[in-house]
């Protein structure tokens, strides 16, 4: 059977990212072939995750990540950013390596913010590893990364669904996945199995006693900009896909999950999963 040999566009939106997990598994099992990726923050990491075929060992890691395993990445030493994501490289570094993008099966462009000249940039050469760091960077949270002289943001700072790589792609068609979309009142995630046992709740324990303030608290100052970056986001994204709109659109809602709930995994990919399917059979996939 002929596989639809498509372009991917992965949007911004912290673990929200991990439905595209779930999105780009429904498109291999249907006859979908990605040939293009161009994807920020979360979405160039699971984009480039994908595009060195290893993306099973990232989802790997994601389920076996307790909220102890979470914060023991976060170093919280950054400057210009509460983490500086040295711990959290070194760890990617672990599961896929650091290969060329230009020596990727396929195409990938990760997209950052340069917020000195406020311009995207597009990275589609060299490190993978550090076009992901560049990619990532989201303002307050990771120290903002020096990359060819130039100090880069998350590239959803300006792009949070950056469509605009694919243009010249050679594909029969272009998917992209919006995870800014407006607040679905009904939307009710099954939340994960309780674990009460010892070692769970020493986990816990360190976990909250462990993240600052500024992060764990409900209306702390991360809180507060996080929500306000994710309605940003949301606003440039319908701009920006108004005027160059995709042949499918994928839009997750941007209260699917908080910004920080890795420890989530399986219910974000079966979210992601199903979604897909619905569209599938409402005769858009």
């Amino acid at each position: 059977m002929h596989k639809k040999r498509i372009s991917l566009v992965l949007g911004s939106g912290g673990a929200r990212g991990m439905a595209h997990i779930g999105i780009i598994k429904w498109l291999e099992e249907n006859n979908y072939k990605i040939e293009s990726i161009s994807g920020c923050s979360m979405g160039a990491l699971i984009g480039g995750f994908y595009a060195t075929g290893k993306l099973d060992n990232y989802v790997t890691f994601l389920r076996e990540l307790d909220r102890l395993g979470m914060i023991k990445l976060l170093d919280f030493k950054g400057r210009g950013g509460l983490v500086s994501g040295v711990v959290l490289m070194k760890k990617m570094k672990e599961l896929v390596g650091d290969p060329n993008i230009e020596d990727l099966p396929i195409k990938f462009t990760a997209v950052a913010s340069d917020i000195q000249e406020e311009k995207e940039v597009w990275i589609n050469k060299g490190s993978l590893l550090k076009a992901i760091r560049a990619s990532i960077s989201l303002p307050l949270f990771f120290t903002p990364y020096l990359y060819k002289g130039r100090y880069l943001v998350d590239g959803g700072v300006l792009n949070p669904v950056p469509i605009a790589p694919t243009f010249h792609d050679s594909t029969e068609m272009t998917i992209a996945v919006n995870l800014g979309g407006k607040v679905d009142t009904d939307l009710s995630l099954p939340e994960p199995p309780k674990d009460d046992s010892m070692s769970s709740k020493i986990s816990e324990y360190f976990s909250e006693i462990a993240i600052p303030d500024s992060l764990s608290l409900k209306y702390g100052v991360y809180q507060v900009a996080d929500n306000s970056f994710d309605s940003m986001q949301g606003t440039i994204a319908r701009m920006k896909l108004a005027t160059y709109p995709p042949d499918v659109e994928i839009i997750v809602p941007r209260n699917l999950c908080g910004t920080l709930e890795f420890d989530r995994a399986d219910q974000i990919i079966e979210y992601g999963y199903k979604l897909c399917e619905t569209l599938h059979e409402e005769g858009h996939l």
